[in-house]
């Protein structure tokens, strides 16, 4: 190892914590503020990939999270009304036995919090940072206070990050989520997120998300598409007009729907799109995780791409004695894995969520059925699964094995 750097981590979500952990653990100080008075995970179930197990199973996470998760095997998806199959990705086609994992948000920032603080690193809540300077590294928070004399600011503050000033913009669509129980006896596969069209204009899913204790029970994330512009009418309106159009496209969540009492039951997500053109914000601020490169979730990347990012961060600095030319390696491990998925997140997002109607159209009639002809499911998998431009192996790293 080189010399031991003072390392500020600003957002304490899934990328900076998992981030200030394994910095911790190659023995540099690290401080990890928060803008809350008690830090909290902020978002909905997740899908964990191989890519995003192989990092937590170098911090000794993943067999927590395999044993509380729920092991899912494929993306299924049905257009309505004519119940036609327009989305069958199975994991397995990729490698024999693959799979993915559901689990609940709060279950990983848990365990990563947890590692983290464990790893020696400073948790510094309630400071909201407002600027830095990435010659000095002084960070400026919104009381005026200065956090004085870091070698190195990482930014893991997403994508609404005062850090960068780069344009996001912001999707059309969003979606209402919510944790609820899994119903033992429900008509759902446990083992698959399963999604429901109408056209790309009305989408819901369902998808089990594993346990947060031992003891708990099985948790479910149910969502619902909306266009950002359609939400405060949404929470205007009864309840039960929505139920009724949610139980049209998808007669089977009536079960669910009965346990939602209330608007605030469910929970909007903004979707931003924004890639930073350069990370490194000077010779003492990188970008990480959303901060760097967000995208709608249609492909599911989002921590397990905060996760590659944050072992790529501390790929490059171990050992280096350069923080700017270590930074410049950090670029390099991930940059073409990134484009390659904020490319085709771009594409595919107005295929499930926007107004167009030729687009579903190309979807249901023609792009479904080719996705059935080899090669194109395994090269779906790999796609869904993260494995795409071999991030993994870029980092020095073999996949976890095992369901």
């Amino acid at each position: 190892m080189g010399r031991s750097l003072n390392i500020a981590v600003c957002g304490a979500g899934i990328g900076g914590l998992s981030a200030a952990a394994l910095l911790a653990r190659q023995g540099h100080s690290v401080t990890l503020l928060d803008q809350f008075d008690a830090p909290a995970p902020v978002g909905s179930g997740l899908m964990l990939q191989v890519t995003g197990l192989t990092i937590l199973d170098h911090l000794g996470l993943a067999d927590d999270i395999r044993q509380l998760g729920s092991p899912l095997k494929r993306l299924w998806g049905l257009t309505t009304p004519s119940q036609r199959p327009v989305l069958d990705v199975r994991f397995e086609q990729l490698r024999a036995g693959l799979v993915s994992y559901g689990v609940q948000r709060g279950l990983l920032f848990g365990r990563l919090l947890a590692a983290a603080t464990q790893a020696g690193a400073n948790l510094l809540t309630s400071r909201r940072v407002e600027s830095v300077d990435a010659k000095t590294g002084d960070i400026i928070l919104e009381t005026g206070e200065f956090l004085k004399g870091f070698d190195l600011v990482v930014d893991a503050l997403g994508v609404r990050s005062p850090l960068t000033r780069t344009p996001r913009k912001e999707l059309a669509y969003g979606a209402l989520w919510a944790t609820l129980p899994w119903p033992a006896d429900g008509p759902f596969d446990e083992t698959a997120l399963e999604q429901r069209y109408k056209s790309a204009r009305k989408m819901a899913g369902v998808m089990a998300s594993g346990r947060t204790a031992s003891n708990g029970p099985v948790s479910l994330t149910y969502f619902w598409s909306i266009r950002r512009d359609d939400e405060a009418a949404w929470r205007a309106a009864p309840l039960d007009d929505w139920k009724r159009e949610a139980r049209a496209l998808w007669p089977e969540t009536e079960l669910l729907l009965d346990q939602v009492t209330s608007h605030d039951q469910l929970t909007f997500a903004r979707y931003r799109h924004r890639t930073h053109p350069d990370p490194v914000g000077g010779p003492r601020l990188v970008h990480t995780g959303d901060a760097w490169h967000a995208a709608s979730p249609q492909l599911g990347q989002g921590a397990n791409m905060a996760l590659l990012d944050a072992w790529a961060l501390s790929l490059a600095l171990e050992g280096s004695e350069d923080i700017p030319r270590a930074l410049a390696r950090y670029v390099a491990l991930r940059r073409n894995h990134i484009r390659l998925y904020q490319a085709m997140s771009w594409l595919f997002t107005p295929v499930y969520q926007g107004d167009s109607r030729i687009m579903p159209f190309l979807r249901d009639w023609l792009a479904a059925p080719l996705t059935r002809v080899p090669p194109a499911p395994k090269l779906l998998a790999g796609m869904v699964t993260g494995a795409f431009g071999s991030p993994l192996k870029k980092l020095g790293l073999t996949p976890i094995s095992g369901p």
